[in-house]
């Protein structure tokens, strides 16, 4: 079993901005066995780019379409000399087995968030 991460306060939680967008392109990166380049919607906040480890798990056909969680107001960071400029939102690659996506149970704007 994994073991829990340190207890935070309120104040630190809601610092984290998830929202909802939709995959529009994805597309292996030449030289990662690992990254996928997600270009994905978020409505009226825009398009954004977010590279993510799954592609042991996931092709990228597999994913166009896909309307997910997203961590946005991560600090852009530097992968394969790309920019990720956010965080898919998924459970279970910390341990190594496929990666679970986090879904709505309806379909909601792209850029839709927790209030």
């Amino acid at each position: 079993m994994r073991e829990t991460r340190p207890t935070i306060n309120y104040d630190d939680f809601s610092k984290i901005d998830v929202r909802v967008g939709t995959i529009i392109v994805a597309e292996r990166i030449e030289g990662s066995e690992k990254l996928l380049k997600l270009d994905v919607d978020f409505g009226e906040m825009g398009k954004r780019q977010i590279l993510s480890g799954i592609a042991k798990w996931y092709t990228p056909e597999e994913l166009v379409g896909l309307q997910t969680t997203f961590v946005v107001n991560l600090e852009p960071r530097k992968m394969m000399g790309m920019e990720s400029q956010g965080m898919l939102f998924a459970l279970g690659i910390e341990d190594g087995t496929k990666p679970v996506f986090l879904k709505p149970s309806e379909t909601l704007e792209n850029g839709e968030g927790a209030r």
